[in-house]
């Protein structure tokens, strides 16, 4: 499923235009991002919770030539999935 689908399949359970629900769906995700960039966590009950981890910078080897090159520290989001969800998926 993409963005698309995903409007059309809100619009369909809501019965609001296309063009508000792509709104709406922006907004949601537009949050999400930002609460992720202040570095706070985004829980949806039941579904899950978005965070974010933190990665020391580390020594690791270009593929090509093995030489080492220095890999700087990063942030990369996370996903836990909810009691909900995974009951969900499991049923």
């Amino acid at each position: 499923m993409n963005r698309a689908d995903l409007v059309t399949h809100i619009a369909d359970l809501t019965n609001l235009p296309k063009n508000v629900t792509g709104t709406a769906v922006d907004a949601v995700f537009t949050a999400i991002t930002a609460a992720l960039a202040r570095g706070e966590e985004f829980t949806l009950v039941g579904f899950g919770s978005f965070g974010v981890t933190e990665r020391a910078a580390r020594e690791g080897r270009n593929p090509r030539t093995g030489e080492p090159i220095r890999i700087p520290a990063s942030k990369a989001p996370t996903f836990k999935s909810g009691k909900k969800l995974k009951d969900a998926i499991n049923a």
